[in-house]
């Protein structure tokens, strides 16, 4: 379940309407959400990073309001995946995709290394578990594209990769985030806990492209010496090429998306944070091989609670002239 079916299923509806029904203002160069809103949907997006969008966790939470109810579901949510591994797995090997699954749901956003996921193994058989976990959807690849053209997938790097976890609620529960931290972390701490916004960000990146031909996830990576680059994820979005970074934080640096407008010559970036909308033009020097370079582009920043609109804002604001005006 999405954020927005999370707030419908648990009674929020008035929040839910209000993202759904909010409109990114292009000429003012964004709205604000009115802050006790905004603050309240932080609060809701926290604890949808515990719940996360399986549909029995929901229905617990919403019945009891109690989430040491809900971690027992998670426990038997997780216990069930476990239990599946023999019929895909010779009893020696279990372990091994074990391994591979807490990987990937302690890791999620990495670049997998073989040797970090389990040293003693081939890379070759490492590979296989990755993949059987990919065909179950338990596991989605986020895969490295060099974003030279449209469409993203015919530019993949097939053996650079990241991984995203089935779930964000799960995800959590498997690191041993327990409802007791919960309560004792502030709302802005907690949405911006670095790997738990990016994999909330990509299952619903995973969601909006549910009915493309083309639905893999791609991300951009630049390896060097000293000017290595990572820009989280690379979609298509009204026809454009369109980098998104999740952030930490209210605020952080845009080192990787200066170097992919360097590079790609973007008009447009999305940044998701915990701040209010906005759109901005950003204007940088880029240090290249012989010089530095001058880049321009605009920044569309969003809060991670609408990145079920971005479709629709990107369309806005790629259509409205703005850009092209500044």
């Amino acid at each position: 379940m999405t954020f927005t079916e999370f707030l419908n299923g648990i009674g929020k509806v008035g929040l839910a309407h209000t993202i759904d029904q909010f409109e990114f203002l292009v000429g003012q160069k964004g709205t604000p959400m009115p802050q006790p809103i905004h603050e309240r949907l932080l609060e809701h997006l926290r604890l949808y990073h515990y719940v996360g969008g399986m549909p029995e966790a929901v229905s617990v939470f919403a019945d009891s309001g109690s989430l040491r109810d809900v971690s027992g579901v998670h426990a038997n949510i997780i216990d069930t995946y476990r239990d599946d591994f023999p019929k895909y797995a010779a009893r020696r090997d279990l372990t091994r995709m074990l391994r591979v699954f807490n990987f990937a749901a302690r890791q999620p956003g990495r670049k997998v290394k073989f040797s970090n996921v389990s040293p003693n193994d081939q890379s070759a058989t490492i590979r296989r578990d990755i993949d059987l976990l990919a065909m179950a959807r338990v596991v989605a690849k986020v895969t490295h594209s060099a974003c030279s053209g449209l469409p993203l997938q015919a530019d993949l790097k097939e053996n650079v990769y990241r991984l995203l976890f089935l779930d964000v609620g799960l995800m959590n529960a498997i690191c041993g985030v327990g409802w007791e931290t919960l309560q004792a972390t502030g709302a802005t701490d907690w949405v911006n806990a670095g790997t738990s916004a990016e994999q909330f960000i990509g299952q619903h990146l995973q969601s909006l492209l549910a009915r493309r031909p083309n639905r893999e996830l791609t991300y951009w990576l630049r390896e060097g010496r000293s000017n290595n680059a990572e820009v989280d994820y690379v979609v298509e979005l009204a026809g454009q090429i369109v980098p998104v970074e999740v952030k930490a934080g209210r605020v952080g640096t845009l080192k990787s998306l200066h170097q992919f407008a360097a590079e790609q010559e973007t008009a447009l970036a999305v940044r998701f944070d915990a701040s209010q909308p906005s759109l901005q033009e950003v204007r940088a020097d880029v240090r290249t091989k012989d010089a530095a370079r001058p880049v321009r582009y605009w920044l569309l920043s969003l809060p991670l609670y609408l990145v079920e609109r971005l479709p629709e804002i990107v369309k806005g604001v790629l259509t409205s002239g703005a850009l092209r005006q500044g």
